[in-house]
């Protein structure tokens, strides 16, 4: 079975998001760092070279693969800003009415601008997320 690349690092997040080029997607990774850093408690970490991830959980499916991730994450990509919600979205189709701009993929959040959301909104997305995540992993010990 192949091993996950992405693992945590000892790279300085704050030297990761100095590093983002566009002016406007750098202030909005600051902005999504202090936020999912009141959500979940948690200092930051770097993922891999472009990932800052929140809390960690070990995982363990029935197909015998597992591993360690992050509770929640983002990465500021070059198209859009990325937010990992480890929990997926199907349960969350109420909050995602009231967020505003944005678009999904199995896990990921990607959004434009930050502005293009509402951040209260967000912010409870990011708090449901976790605490499911959190539920998940307490009842699934590896």
């Amino acid at each position: 079975m192949a091993e996950l690349k992405t693992k945590k690092t000892d790279q300085n997040v704050e030297a990761f998001l100095n590093s983002v080029t566009d002016p406007s997607r750098r202030a909005d990774s600051f902005e999504v760092l202090k936020l999912l850093k009141e959500v979940t408690k948690e200092e930051p970490r770097m993922w891999g070279t472009s990932i800052v991830g929140f809390g960690d959980y070990h995982y363990k499916y029935k197909s015998g693969r597992e591993g360690d991730w992050f509770l929640i994450g983002f990465s500021p990509r070059k198209q859009y800003l990325t937010l990992y919600i480890m929990s997926g979205f199907d349960k969350y189709e109420e909050i995602l009415s009231e967020l505003g701009k944005y678009k999904t993929g199995k896990s990921c959040l990607y959004l434009k601008r930050l502005s293009d959301v509402n951040t209260e909104t967000l912010i409870k997305l990011a708090s449901e997320s976790v605490k499911f995540v959190k539920e998940w992993s307490n009842s699934n010990p590896n």
